[in-house]
């Protein structure tokens, strides 16, 4: 039987040819299995791993449904709403909206955290039929008055078990409240817990279930490892299979974890960039512009960045710190084998991890292929991570190659910026200051030699 089209299940041809421009003509399973239903305007719960293409599931409906209505947006009261956990998450909806509104004549802004609230205001006050949105800043507009919720007709909340697990969902739960009761609500995940169903219960009216593409790790075409290490060996392995070519995301269970290792790579020539809670907006969006584009191939994580990260080519995701629950296993794991590519997942652990990650790996269902690994000459590395080694010397820095990755003084070291990422510049107030600071130098030097020369001529 021929796979189902995008026309096939009701989606508008203006529609179908913006996916087509971008390669897209047949509809994933979490698509085929949900396009029907929200276009016809039900309330839908998608169960779908990361990768599946819930993206679109939810945006092609709604663009559909917003564009052939007469509806139109007032100052300060979307129309459609999208609630994601993560300003990333925010940022890869919006690159997946812009086109479908702009062919639909749809207007759109991003709601979050981190900068300046001023132009989300001003595209607020002059009228957006959709708003994508995290929950805290949103919540906090609203308060000030900047938003009203009472003219939604959609609401789709995204990762809502990522929701929950960041303990959002008593602002979602707040929000939902504020749409109304009657207008269609959208709910995807990846996984469906207790907290998740409670939302559920309370706000979609006879949902249709649809669970497509869930995660199997033993049936895709991701590979999964253990590597048993002592724990001196923990660092040289990494930089091992890093320092081949393709893109790699490692994890580490803490901030500090995340920036450490990340130096130390770039120590070690490999050039590195950080993804954790402790950046601001803007270091968060050059880093990941800087690994999406392929200026540096290694992305050091918190699991920050088990989701939202929408990198097609990762060849490799690294457990530099086992995760503490299958959940998060789950996800970091999520962001290589994607869209049909092969991928390898690898766990590097000690042995007083080998038991965790054992009971962690049989949750999730997962049956890797475990290997003593005694020392970076181990044939299995390259067997992992294949390809001719590149060392960059522009990504040295004075921090020593092989220092302990616990050690907190590896933070304080001064680490140069990696090929491709530019240092911020010193304002023009501090340029200012500094060269009034050396202008005052100079004169007093220079009255200082007057006064000398004036006491030995007398």
């Amino acid at each position: 039987m021929p796979a189902l089209s995008f026309a096939d299940l009701g989606l508008p041809a203006h529609l179908a040819r913006v996916l087509a421009r971008r390669d897209i003509t047949v509809p994933t399973p979490i698509q085929a299995a949900t396009l029907a239903d929200t276009i016809a305007g039900r309330d839908v719960l998608g169960r779908g791993r990361t990768g599946s293409g819930k993206t679109y599931a939810f945006l092609l409906p709604l663009v559909a449904r917003l564009s052939n209505s007469k509806a139109r947006s007032r100052p300060g009261a979307p129309r459609a709403l999208v609630l994601a956990p993560t300003r990333e998450l925010v940022g890869q909806i919006e690159a997946a909206l812009k086109p479908l509104a702009q062919v639909a004549g749809l207007s759109s802004v991003s709601i979050f955290g981190g900068v300046s609230q001023q132009p989300q205001v001003r595209a607020l006050r002059s009228g957006v039929d959709i708003v994508l949105a995290c929950p805290g800043r949103l919540e906090d507009l609203i308060e000030q008055g900047h938003c009203s919720l009472s003219d939604v007709d959609i609401t789709v909340v995204d990762e809502a078990d990522h929701m929950a697990d960041l303990g959002f969902l008593p602002p979602v739960t707040r929000l939902l409240a504020q749409t109304p009761a009657r207008s269609q609500r959208m709910l995807f995940s990846a996984t469906l817990d207790g907290s998740v169903s409670a939302l559920v219960n309370r706000f979609l009216r006879n949902p249709v279930t649809h669970e497509a593409d869930t995660f199997e790790p033993s049936a895709g075409s991701t590979a999964h490892y253990v590597l048993h290490i002592e724990q001196e060996q923990r660092f040289p392995v990494l930089a091992e299979l890093t320092s081949a070519p393709g893109h790699a995301l490692v994890f580490t269970r803490t901030k500090h974890r995340a920036k450490a290792l990340t130096s130390q790579l770039n120590a070690q020539g490999i050039p590195a960039v950080e993804l954790h809670g402790d950046l601001n907006q803007s270091a968060r969006a050059r880093n990941l512009a800087a690994f999406h584009a392929g200026r540096v191939r290694t992305l050091v994580a918190t699991d920050i960045a088990a989701r939202g990260i929408h990198v097609d080519n990762i060849a490799l995701v690294v457990h530099a710190d086992p995760p503490v629950e299958q959940k998060a296993y789950v996800h970091r794991s999520g962001r290589t084998g994607r869209a049909g590519k092969a991928g390898t997942v690898i766990i590097l652990t000690t042995n007083a991890q080998l038991r965790e990650v054992r009971a962690l790996t049989r949750a999730a269902g997962i049956r890797p292929v475990t290997t003593r690994v005694e020392n970076v000459a181990d044939p299995i590395l390259r067997e992992l991570a294949p390809g001719e080694r590149v060392l960059i010397p522009s990504a040295r820095t004075a921090v020593p190659a092989k220092p302990n990755i616990g050690d907190p003084r590896s933070n304080r070291r001064r680490q140069r910026t990696p090929p491709g990422l530019e240092r911020p510049k010193r304002s023009s107030k501090r340029r200012s200051a500094s060269g009034k600071q050396s202008a005052t130098r100079a004169t007093r030097s220079h009255s200082a030699a007057q006064v000398s020369g004036r006491a030995r001529t007398r």
